[in-house]
Parts: C-alpha cells; sequence; structure tokens
C-alpha cells in the first residue's frame, strides 16, 4: 500500500495542479484549499502564504545549512559546504514531479524567479561568510569568495539540466560539478611545482645550469 498523502503534500500538489491549470495569479488561496478539500485556516497553518506553497522548504533548508556551517572546522568548511549543497540538491529530487512543476512555474512568473535569485544569494551570502579564512591574505578571500559562487553555480547548472531531463545520473554529474568546482581551492594550496628537462647538448655545464635555474624558476612561480 503506498503511504499515506500529508495535508501538505495534498495542498502542494493541489495548489501546484491550479497553477498549470490557470495560471499562478489567477488561483488563489480559496481555490487551492477547496481543492485539496481543507479550510482556509487549514492552509495558512501548513503555508503563509501562495508564495510559501511554491517555496514551501527553502526557509528551513537554509537555516539547517547555517546550523550545519556553524558547527564546522574552519579547515573542513569546503567539505562542509559541499555537503550542504548535496543535501538542498537532494531535497529537489526526493520532490520529483513538484521540483519540476516548480520550475516551470518559475520560468513564467517573474515575481516567483526573483524570489528565487534572492534565495540563491541567501547561499552564496552564507557559504562565503563561513568560507572566508581568519588571515588577512586577500587572494585567500578571493579564492573561497570565487568558490562559494562556483559550489552555487555548480549546484544550479547541475539541478537544472535534471528539472529538464537532460540527465540520467543525477548524483554523479553532481558530484562531477563539485569537483569541478573545488579546482578553485585546489589552485590556491598548490604552491609548489616540478619540472623534469631531458636534453642534449656540446654546450659545457656552467652555461646551461643558470638557463634551466631560470626555466626552472619560470614554471614554478604562480600566475
Amino acid at each position: 500500500m503506498p503511504a499515506a498523502i500529508s495535508t501538505r503534500q495534498r495542498l502542494a500538489r493541489a495548489a501546484f495542479a491550479l497553477f498549470e491549470e490557470h495560471g499562478y495569479d489567477a488561483t488563489s488561496v480559496d481555490d487551492i484549499a477547496a481543492r485539496a478539500k481543507v479550510g482556509r485556516t487549514t492552509l495558512f497553518r501548513h503555508f503563509g502564504s501562495k508564495e510559501a506553497i511554491v517555496f514551501p522548504d527553502h526557509d528551513s533548508l537554509l537555516q539547517s545549512a547555517h546550523s550545519h556551517l556553524a558547527g564546522t572546522d574552519p579547515e573542513t568548511m569546503p567539505s562542509a559546504v559541499i555537503d550542504v549543497a548535496r543535501s538542498v540538491f537532494d531535497s529537489y529530487l526526493t520532490e520529483g514531479e513538484l521540483a519540476q512543476a516548480r520550475y516551470r512555474l518559475t520560468r513564467t512568473v517573474p515575481a516567483l524567479r526573483d524570489y528565487e535569485v534572492a534565495t540563491v544569494s541567501k547561499y552564496v551570502r552564507l557559504f562565503n561568510r563561513h568560507l572566508q579564512p581568519t588571515t588577512n591574505d586577500s587572494t585567500a578571500q578571493l579564492r573561497h569568495e570565487i568558490f562559494a559562487h562556483a559550489v552555487v553555480a555548480a549546484h544550479n547548472h547541475v539541478l537544472r539540466r535534471w528539472l529538464r531531463g537532460d540527465i540520467t545520473d543525477a548524483h554523479q554529474e553532481f558530484t562531477d560539478a563539485m569537483a569541478t568546482a573545488r579546482t578553485v581551492l585546489q589552485n590556491a594550496t598548490d604552491t609548489t611545482s616540478s619540472a623534469v628537462v631531458i636534453l642534449s647538448t656540446n654546450q659545457p655545464l656552467d652555461s646551461i645550469v643558470p638557463r634551466l635555474r631560470n626555466a626552472i624558476g619560470d614554471l614554478g612561480s604562480p600566475l
């Protein structure tokens, strides 16, 4: 037997069905309550507004992300940020058809799109606040800020592809995207390099060594 649908789920399904049938602006709170066979008071007990039905978990996910990062050691913060992004991503996958309905809806309702963009900005600010190193190294600060943007961009890129039905293994593509985002920090911490030089020449060794040192020095210098 399938699991019973909660009142909250019934309200969400009713709302998205009406949004697709009649449009977001033309659908009232009373319409949603009637379709879900509940009272108006019940709807507002589960959702504070019509907009909250579209984005029911954004605030709680953001608060959970803040709590998780606040208790994370700075040394492991980049991994923790990726874990948070994965948790948010998994929440969309769990929603399934509702997430896809939301995607279609936000493409056509500017006010909802603006709300979504504002939420994305909140994640960027949250990640950047927790990622910032304690040193005054401006380059390190910049790289961590870029990493915060990269994680959010990678998350959204894979999520949009999944919502459009362009990928089958969403988890693997997400993992690959986060590995790409992480290269921002890997490049920052990898300050050493090696050079192997093989040559054959008739010139005296004393004249070659200074030139080799200069070449190796150039290869090892930061961009």
